[in-house]
């Protein structure tokens, strides 16, 4: 069956099949093959795309960016103080507006609600760049990069690891739901993810052989996983919960001795950033405060052998452009 996904909105990966996820992880492939290759289709040519930022960012700003100028698109940057989302003017008629001027609009910030406000009022397609509940986008750059280490997705055995309740334990466990994989969450009880997202993940699994384990055992959690996966304890705007979850999650901090528990050959992955050392401003406060020099991951982790950190993240622009090529380019 083809797949047409032009027109769509990118908000959550609730609203595709497993073959339309799978077709923007082989268009990625396939976008990133040419890239490297030095052949620009420009499918994207004289489209102008807002990207609009409550929340700054290094990889989902740059990814957007290069893809879009990569394909021929003009992208323009609107951050916090640029607009009046939500301040002087309502989320409606902001879309409204932009829809009129845009062909394509990014949004990362808060609510998940804005997101789908702009998707509703825009007229054209809206990608999510994050918000509180899910961040689709970063999913394709992780399946992507397990796809070109182990050549496979279905079956593969996946661990995240910390905070079971953030957008990315969320997204992940909708993700491998749709695509047939043995997912787990392992997180202290206080953290596990919210019932229902749980139940909807399960009755996925029905379909695609998936297998969804929310546990707070490390040695179930992680026996034998081809892939360990963690995120920052405390997302942007939570800095007040630091002492809570570190108290939390330090058992539950990536190292060597985890990775052991899991299959010789498992990748370690992080949307990043990671704070795996003391050479951030953060990092040092969080050190001289706590006397943590390393948090969601040691360095020894971050660093080693087992870590496609770097290739995950070249992976997001393959994946965004992807997106943006499928549900608006001329292909």
């Amino acid at each position: 069956m083809a797949v047409n996904l032009k027109g769509r909105s990118f908000l959550t990966l609730k609203d595709f099949t497993p073959e339309e996820i799978e077709y923007l992880i082989d268009l990625a492939e396939d976008l990133k093959r040419l890239k490297r290759a030095g052949i620009r289709p420009r499918t994207l040519e004289g489209k102008n795309i807002a990207l609009i930022f409550e929340k700054p960012s290094t990889r989902t700003r740059c990814a957007f960016t290069v893809a879009a100028v990569d394909e021929g698109a003009h992208p323009e940057y609107l951050g916090k103080g640029d607009i009046q989302l939500g301040k002087k003017e309502s989320i409606a008629d902001t879309a409204k507006v932009l829809g009129r001027m845009f062909d394509g609009i990014q949004f990362r910030g808060f609510k998940h609600e804005t997101v789908e406000e702009l998707a509703k009022y825009s007229g054209v397609p809206v990608w999510n760049g994050l918000t509180d509940k899910y961040h689709p986008t970063q999913v394709l750059a992780d399946f992507l990069t397990i796809k070109e280490s182990k050549g496979y997705l279905k079956g593969i055995k996946f661990a995240f690891v910390g905070d079971g309740r953030n957008n990315m334990a969320n997204s992940l466990m909708i993700g491998a739901a749709k695509m047939g994989m043995d997912y787990r969450i392992v997180s202290p009880k206080e953290l596990f993810p919210e019932q229902e997202l749980v139940d909807y993940a399960r009755e996925v699994a029905k379909d695609t052989k998936a297998k969804i384990t929310v546990t707070d055992s490390i040695d179930e959690g992680v026996k034998d996983v081809d892939v360990i996966y963690t995120d920052v304890w405390a997302s942007m705007g939570e800095e007040a919960e630091f002492e809570r979850r570190i108290n939390l999650l330090k058992p539950y901090q990536v190292n060597m001795d985890m990775l052991k528990k899991a299959d010789a050959e498992v990748i370690f992955l992080h949307c990043l950033p990671s704070f795996h050392d003391r050479n951030t401003e953060i990092g040092e406060e969080i050190y001289q405060k706590y006397g943590l020099a390393e948090m969601e991951v040691t360095d020894e982790v971050f660093q080693s052998k087992h870590s496609l950190v770097f290739e995950e993240a070249e992976n997001r622009m393959h994946t965004i452009k992807a997106v943006m090529v499928a549900t608006l380019g001329n292909r």
